[in-house]
């Protein structure tokens, strides 16, 4: 399998180590990005991307590396760690330029091909907040299954992982990977993201008809008998 990390930070802590913990036991080939460091710039708000295409992004350049990798995948990882209860700014600033793929706008079928893990680590508290922000996006995009694991690690070094946290990590990388490859090669939508499917394809059908929108899903048949996960 194809595992693709996104970091939403540059420097390599505790949930880093879980995240490479993860992809190491589900097994394959492994691709890493570190935000800010791959990708840095903030969302404009011009709406390029919801009124004609993602490639019309003024920052597509340097995004394109992420999403042709996003793309490629079979198993997609998000980890941040927790900033003031929720992930980071360079997490949530990477996401915002996804937004179009968000399935009240243009999803992308072959998402609903993949899995996706999000983790949170923090001193504290706030973990399960953090992993809500990523899961959002990724159940939004339409992928099958999303799994979480947040996990408390009571300081800020990963050397200094208590013994009884460090266990309770383990265990749940375990059971993340085995359900991840029990699941693997399935097609499948997220229920929430199924809901919002039906909803959006009678808005579109019966809305502006000049749109982008209209036009992806009028290219794809979704307004006939085709479903993005049967494509």
């Amino acid at each position: 399998m194809k595992i693709v990390i996104v970091h939403g930070q540059s420097h390599e802590g505790s949930t880093c180590l879980a995240a490479r913990e993860t992809a190491r036991k589900i097994g394959g080939e492994v691709e890493e990005f570190f935000l800010p460091r791959d990708f840095d710039e903030p969302c404009r708000g011009c709406i390029s991307c919801f009124n004609r295409d993602l490639t019309c992004c003024p920052h597509y350049s340097k995004l394109q590396r992420i999403e042709q990798a996003l793309l490629a995948a079979d198993v997609l990882i998000f980890a941040s760690p927790v900033y003031v209860y929720h992930a980071t700014g360079a997490m949530m600033n990477l996401l915002d330029h996804f937004g179009t793929w968000w399935m009240v706008h243009c999803p992308r079928p072959e998402m609903c091909r993949k899995q996706a893990v999000v983790i949170a680590t923090a001193a504290g508290g706030g973990m399960k907040s953090t992993v809500r922000d990523m899961a959002d996006s990724l159940e939004m995009w339409g992928m099958g299954r999303v799994y979480r694991i947040p996990q408390a690690v009571f300081t800020v070094s990963p050397k200094d992982i208590p013994a009884g946290k460090r266990k309770a990590l383990h265990r749940k990388t375990d059971r993340v990977a085995a359900a991840v490859k029990c699941h693997a090669g399935e097609s499948r939508m997220n229920h929430r993201a199924k809901k919002w499917f039906y909803i959006m394809r009678l808005m579109h059908r019966n809305g502006d008809k000049t749109t982008a929108e209209y036009a992806w899903w009028s290219k794809h048949g979704w307004f006939g008998k085709e479903r993005p996960w049967k494509q």
